[in-house]
């Protein structure tokens, strides 16, 4: 890589919808997270390249009630800002359908790092990819999308504007249509955020679902409530023309922000898929990344680069070089506190594992809930980030009945994943690679443990598939089971929101167990960025 460049994406692996603002010289972005928990992670920089993540903006069980949803709702796309001292994000909550509850709330902090307030409800905020504005008369507005009560086409969805009470978070006075649909003819319009740039309002949206026909659109207009014009080279960004195949494909929802210096640059999501199984697919869900963006003298902003695209390599922002805290993507559990990279599916009413019952490991106990359902399991995940990888866990784990295991999971969700697992079967322990295809579980292979003690699990990723080793110590890979299905984990297998997981998973299968598994450390490392 040139060294007065940067690659992309910004933040590999499943971090969509970004969100960025600018505080001084300090720069803060936030990315949907859905059901996994802690929820929203937030990030500083001070050069727009290098990330280092704070907090997340959901650290709480009390903040948010999750209510088990399925994978794919949950916390959707975030926005943060920043106001007279204090940052504000705003986020739609979706329950009981991808189309049918969504709660909007806002939470505070004083320091982006944490703690973050409870969710504040905005009352009768419909709608999705709600964010905020703040205008020069210290005005506060809330944009959201909505679904037309009586669609022209299908995804007719429109924009809609009201002012805030900055006290309440509730609406004030009546709600403004400012982008309706059936204007462009776009199918769902989404992520509106607002800005103001030369005496014009601007109005930035996602456009064209999440998929093969997302893109970035523009409008403005000189009052943040009249009649927005349409910029007439949307979209401004967008890869639909190209490739699904492409390097990198379906960007869209975009956040921008101006540098210190004047520069302009835009976050937006995108994928890296890979063929070879039928189509494209891709693991690493959707990612964040970043293109210079410029103000055109017509007044509309267009991508600052020789091709107007995404591209994998892109000029420096013109900012100091920003040496952010070290980051291993490997875990010891020497901390009393889990690394920030760990989520849980849904949090969990009371801790399912202990970094000091046994200290310099993490202890996960056995719970009777089971991946395969939707529900709060024994499970510690971190994110795919890259298509070919390692990953290894030490474990120690003695079960005591054939309804006990314990291992590492490739997650989906509750429908698609794989469970590596230790447990007893005739009176002996046996390792089980286990698939669940749409609920349907299949056991893929199965060896005898003729040793007790500690056993080294092992999950690598080529093009080929997923690949499945185990040993008795940290040097040795035995065979289990090669190139497995990589498709089964893929985003487009349930048309779901979220990247491939993979972590320690432990369960009695609806019994009662007192049981646990040790884990004294894990690795992960990449084959390639």
């Amino acid at each position: 890589m040139n060294q007065k460049t940067f690659q992309n994406p910004l933040k590999s692996g499943f971090y969509p919808d970004p969100s960025i603002c600018r505080v001084g010289e300090d720069y803060y972005m936030v990315t949907s997270s859905f059901v996994y928990f802690p929820g929203l992670p937030i990030f500083h920089s001070k050069d727009l390249v290098h990330w280092e993540q704070i907090g997340h903006g959901i650290h709480s069980p009390e903040q948010l009630d999750y209510k088990n949803c399925e994978t794919s709702l949950g916390l959707w796309a975030p926005s943060i800002r920043y106001h007279n001292g204090l940052f504000y994000i705003i986020n739609t909550f979706v329950s009981e359908g991808r189309e049918a509850r969504r709660d909007n709330y806002i939470i505070t902090a004083k320091n982006p790092a944490g703690p973050w307030s409870k969710a504040c409800f905005v009352e009768g905020a419909d709608g999705i990819d709600s964010s905020l504005f703040f205008d020069d008369d210290g005005k506060m507005y809330y944009a959201g999308n909505y679904i037309v009560s009586d669609p022209v086409y299908e995804g007719h969805h429109g924009i809609y504007l009201c002012e805030l009470d900055p006290e309440t978070f509730q609406f004030k006075g009546e709600r403004t249509v400012i982008w309706n649909g059936l204007k462009t003819r776009s199918k769902w319009i989404e992520a509106p955020h607002i800005y103001k740039h030369d005496g014009w309002y601007y109005l930035i949206v996602a456009e064209g679902g999440t998929f093969t026909n997302h893109s970035v659109m523009m409008a403005r207009c000189r009052t943040i409530d009249g009649d927005y014009e349409i910029c007439p080279r949307n979209p401004i960004v967008s890869h639909r023309h190209m490739s699904l195949m492409s390097e990198i494909s379906v960007v869209g929802h975009a956040d921008i922000v101006e540098t210190q210096n004047g520069e302009w640059w835009m976050v937006l999501l995108g994928v890296r898929p890979y063929d070879g199984f039928g189509g494209p697919h891709f693991n690493l869900g959707r990612e964040t990344f970043m293109v210079p963006v410029v103000w055109e003298s017509d007044g509309w902003l267009r991508v600052d680069n020789e091709n107007g695209i995404v591209n994998r390599e892109e000029r420096l922002p013109d900012l100091p070089v920003y040496l952010a805290s070290p980051s291993f993507c490997s875990d010891n559990f020497e901390s009393d506190t889990l690394n920030f990279c760990w989520n849980s599916i849904h949090p969990a009413a009371e801790p399912f594992w202990s970094l000091t019952d046994r200290p310099g490991c993490l202890r996960l106990f056995l719970r009777e809930e089971v991946m395969h359902e939707i529900c709060t399991p024994a499970f510690l995940g971190r994110r795919q980030q890259h298509k070919n990888f390692r990953m290894q866990f030490a474990m120690d784990f003695r079960p005591e009945a054939e309804y006990e295991e314990a291992g590492a999971a490739l997650v989906q969700d509750d429908r698609y994943h794989y469970t590596y697992t230790v447990r007893r079967k005739d009176g002996a322990r046996v390792l089980t690679l286990t698939k669940v295809k749409n609920h349907v579980r299949t056991v893929l292979a199965e060896t005898p443990l003729e040793q007790d003690g500690r056993v080294y699990l092992t999950v690598t990723a080529t093009p080929e598939g997923y690949h499945f080793y185990y040993g008795f110590c940290d040097q040795e890979f035995r065979l289990l089971c090669k190139n497995v299905d990589p498709t089964l984990l893929s985003s487009l297998v349930n048309e779901g929101f979220t990247g491939a997981y993979l972590g320690m998973y432990a369960t009695s299968n609806h019994k009662a167990s007192g049981n646990y598994a040790d884990f004294d450390w894990i690795l992960y490392e990449a084959a390639e960025s």
